[in-house]
């Protein structure tokens, strides 16, 4: 009679606990999972909390409603799976702004991560290089080609809205900077349109084309109660025997599987298992990698992150804009880069009493030493760059918080897609019980990390012999 699987997801973030419930779902009966996680907090970047009272996030606030070509997407469907899709909610305040020249302009519609379908929409925030998007008779990248966005946008479009447009939508979301980060990566559904279309316009056109959205369907959502739910739910859900302050030290493969050494040096728990499903950021992932396919640490090992500081500020009625909130361009030479009116923006959190939670983020890819600053004097440097940006004196914040996520986000520079396939390629040869998932490889964001996570289990699943009937 063959015995139980023994799977371990080493990382509890939404990928790991995405994955365990994929694994409970589609392997046998009885197979044992266990989730081993570092700190004593699952979630990841997942972190529900409160201040002066009031639910808040101290990381990812939201989710995509929809995937890349149109579908609802993974953390939609996951949501749904684990019952609490009755329990979505959606801003609502949608309109954000752009903090330029010293104060805010509504961010133009029809763009594609800032990148603009028709230009004349952009032209109250950045003015488009004249004549720039020429036909030249050819598509704009080769088939499998990439390239910085940055790179594609200034030639088509030029600086401006590269500088104020799309370097500061993709730094809200990478806290990177357009001119590093590959376009295949961060905005696929556009690489693929601009390995047909002769331009750019006419590639972000065909982009939204091919994944439309109905008029007035929501864009994000969360949950009532925190993200802190899905990270619990999908924890049970899994059945996984959950590992807290179990940190994952050296992986050696043994003719049946695996061997992990877990905990401190002094007193290491070594722990069989038939596969292992790595779930943590490329850096860690790389070390337990080292002995067992050094080519592969080598790549993973190479992937940079950014570091970052959410600021979160409680401040008795204050004079905010009706806003979600705003992005700011690196070129207006503030430490904050993006804020969120978080009790303007999510309609469920707002009390009658006026107190409103805004939160702002700060920390650019290069830019580091920012962080390097007291919990103190990030508080009053966001407090005063808020006050410049919205033209009026906040009051004084009746509580605060500072959320430091160092290393939190990886950096994709071109080529990033093939890298991340070559290394899984020789991963699948040598050793096919073992799998990668997570930001680091598949994209930031909820929805990204859950697809990374559950496709990584179905590896699992077919290395050991199949799914469920």
């Amino acid at each position: 009679m063959r015995k139980p699987w023994r799977v371990a997801v080493v990382g509890g973030g939404i990928a790991g606990l995405a994955a365990a419930v994929r694994l409970r779902d589609r392997a046998p009966a009885g197979t044992e999972i266990t989730v081993y996680e570092q700190s004593g907090a699952l979630g990841g970047k997942l972190r529900t909390g409160a201040l002066a009272g009031r639910q808040v996030e101290f990381g990812a606030e939201s989710f995509l409603m929809r995937d890349p070509a149109g579908g609802e997407s993974a953390a939609v469907a996951l949501v749904r799976r684990l019952g609490l899709a009755g329990d979505v909610v959606h801003p609502s305040v949608g309109q954000a702004a752009l903090a330029v020249d010293g104060g805010l302009r509504p961010i133009p519609g029809g763009t594609l991560v800032g990148v603009p379908g028709d230009l004349d929409k952009v032209a109250a925030v950045a003015e488009p290089a004249a004549d720039a998007d020429r036909d030249e008779g050819r598509p704009l990248l080769a088939p499998g080609a990439d390239v910085a966005v940055g790179a594609l946008v200034r030639a088509r479009f030029g600086d401006q809205v590269v500088d104020r447009l799309v370097d500061p939508m993709l730094g809200g979301v990478y806290a990177g900077r357009a001119d590093g980060l590959s376009l295949a990566t961060t905005m696929p559904a556009l690489a693929r349109a601009a390995r047909v279309e002769h331009t750019l316009v006419g590639a972000v056109r065909a982009a939204q084309a091919a994944a439309p959205r109905a008029p007035g369907a929501p864009v994000f959502g969360t949950l009532a109660g925190g993200l802190g739910r899905l990270v619990e739910a999908a924890a049970t859900v899994s059945g996984a025997t959950i590992r807290r302050d179990a940190a994952v030290r050296e992986l050696t493969p043994t003719g049946a599987g695996w061997r992990l050494t877990v905990g401190p040096t002094r007193d290491p728990e070594l722990v069989d298992a038939d596969a292992v499903l790595l779930a943590v950021p490329a850096r860690p992932a790389a070390r337990l990698l080292a002995a067992v396919a050094p080519g592969a640490a080598a790549t993973v090992g190479g992937l940079d992150y950014a570091g970052v500081a959410l600021v979160t500020l409680a401040l008795p009625e204050p004079d905010l804009p009706a806003l979600s909130g705003f992005l700011v361009p690196a070129t207006e030479g503030l430490l904050v880069k993006a804020s969120t009116f978080f009790t303007t923006k999510w309609g469920h959190l707002a009390r009658p009493d006026g107190l409103a939670l805004v939160r702002a983020s700060v920390g650019r890819y290069g830019e580091e030493t920012s962080l390097q600053l007291t919990d103190a004097d990030l508080v009053a440097t966001v407090h005063r760059e808020l006050s410049t940006v919205l033209g009026v004196a906040l009051p004084a914040p009746v509580a605060s918080h500072v959320q430091r996520w160092g290393g939190a986000l990886p950096q994709y520079a071109p080529g990033h897609l093939d890298r991340v396939a070559a290394v899984r390629a020789a991963l699948r040869g040598a050793h096919p019980t073992l799998a990668l998932a997570g930001a680091g490889y598949d994209g930031v964001g909820i929805p990204a990390c859950v697809r990374s996570g559950e496709t990584a289990a179905e590896e699992i699943i077919t290395a050991l012999g199949g799914s469920a009937p």
